[in-house]
């Protein structure tokens, strides 16, 4: 069944009984679902480190560039859902059949640009995934340790390295709509929470907001901001469990306008309250006395974390099913067993580098760049860069950026903007903090930035 097909109804291969209780809690493929998983996926841990980047900043800047990167993530997630509608468009008219198949943002790069493109962008698409799991399962060792420090950050990383395992059994983006759901509808409690707890904690004596004060803490906050809005590295994969794909291209700017209502007023008022002293709290909680309400945004922090972990890991998965030749088995259990070697190093490399909030700047610099604004931007100039592909396109630009040739120098804006600031000031920034953390902490530290105990 084709793209066209799909927009008249649902996939033959997608139909449910409308009134189970598996095709409500299991299978989602709806506008809805694909709005939940984007917006659920793009903000978690970064939550708590947003303060953390505004006392490297300063409000002004934190506001600002929240707004700016989160409006550029949505163009480039735009673009991708473009060559995605372009690529599986192309496939089809070939007679391809995708049952059984997930298409991937690396398959997309091939079929459009050819092996080179697709290496590029298999490269850049795991280190990216790799590492935002990594970063996922140090922010759960982290917020678990600020209601119960019985344990170190490192003993708490092996326990939730085996939880976060469990999402081998989710076979795909399908299967996550209860999640989703969840997953957002905690992130939301916790925003608010942090948003209230600080302004009725009011500001501490002798606050000061001193930021910005030194280059390379500006532009270290930035790239943390502008990893924020890059989580649309599962765009491809959320796209193709859909129903009707070609509704995707404006879900990703409806789930970042909603976003903003979260990161913008919780990052600015932790701020106000805190200031300065967020330069050595990279994690917003732990500025806050313990409390009940404090301990269930932890609590419900750390299901959202291994369910995030599950969005970031899921794409990984299918790559290696494909490797070893699994992917189109139907058996969730040989599946599940067939993807835990994924897990082994993601579960190392949070125990190397345990450093919550230096590492988001760093994988934001060298990774999101690349895999999810550079990349994205430059594919979709060389894909149409002739007349009769513009003319044959599947997906348009829209009129109201200027058609192609508004959307080519957008692509540029964004290229040049993304490679020099992000890139060039974000990763000599963010790489100079990182080392930082190494010489004073180690590698292998038992425990980052916890408190001295008495």
């Amino acid at each position: 069944m084709s793209i066209k097909e799909t927009e008249e109804g649902i996939m033959e291969d997608e139909i449910e009984p409308r009134g189970s209780m598996k095709s409500f809690l299991w299978h989602g493929g709806s506008v809805y679902d694909a709005w939940f998983s984007c917006a659920s996926n793009q903000v978690a841990q970064v939550l708590l480190t947003l303060p953390y980047s505004f006392s490297q900043m300063g409000m002004a800047s934190g506001v600002i560039l929240q707004v700016f990167y989160g409006f550029m993530g949505s163009w480039t997630a735009y673009l991708i859902s473009v060559l995605y509608v372009e690529y599986r468009t192309r496939k089809e008219k070939q007679n391809v059949n995708f049952n059984n198949h997930v298409i991937q943002w690396f398959e997309v790069l091939d079929g459009l640009l050819g092996p080179y493109w697709k290496s590029i962008g298999l490269t850049f698409n795991c280190t990216f995934l790799l590492f935002g799991s990594v970063i996922q399962l140090i922010a759960c060792a982290s917020n678990v340790y600020y209601i119960n420090d019985k344990l170190d950050k490192r003993t708490w990383t092996y326990i939730f390295g085996a939880c976060c395992a469990t999402t081998v059994f989710i076979p795909s983006f399908h299967n996550y709509r209860i999640w989703s759901f969840l997953g957002l509808g905690m992130t939301t409690y916790t925003a608010w929470y942090l948003t209230i707890a600080a302004l009725v904690h009011g500001q501490v004596e002798g606050v000061t907001h001193s930021a910005p004060t030194k280059p390379v803490l500006y532009f270290t906050g930035a790239t943390n901001i502008l990893y924020t809005f890059g989580g649309h590295a599962v765009t491809v994969e959320i796209m193709h469990a859909m129903w009707r794909p070609r509704k995707f291209k404006y879900i990703y700017l409806m789930a970042t306008l909603y976003v903003f209502t979260l990161t913008i007023p919780s990052a600015a008022s932790v701020y106000w309250a805190f200031g300065d002293e967020l330069l050595t709290h990279a994690n917003a909680f732990s500025l806050f006395p313990s409390s009940p309400w404090r301990d269930a945004a932890v609590i419900l922090m750390l299901i959202h974390q291994i369910i995030t972990f599950g969005f970031a890991c899921t794409p990984l998965y299918f790559v290696w099913e494909k490797v070893i030749g699994m992917h189109d088995t139907n058996s969730i259990l040989l599946r599940a067993i067939t993807r835990l070697p994924v897990v082994i190093p993601i579960w190392f490399l949070a125990i190397i580098f345990p450093f919550f909030g230096p590492i988001n700047s760093a994988v934001g610099a060298l990774l999101v760049t690349f895999t999810v604004y550079i990349i994205p931007s430059l594919a979709h100039i060389l894909t149409y860069r002739s007349a009769s592909s513009r003319q044959n396109a599947a997906e348009k630009p829209p009129a109201v950026i200027g058609g192609w040739r508004g959307a080519f120098v957008v692509n540029v804006v964004v290229v040049v903007w993304v490679f020099v600031v992000g890139f060039g000031l974000g990763g000599w920034a963010s790489m100079t903090n990182f080392i930082k953390q190494v010489d004073t902490f180690g590698l292998f530290a038992k425990c980052y930035q916890c408190p001295p105990r008495h």
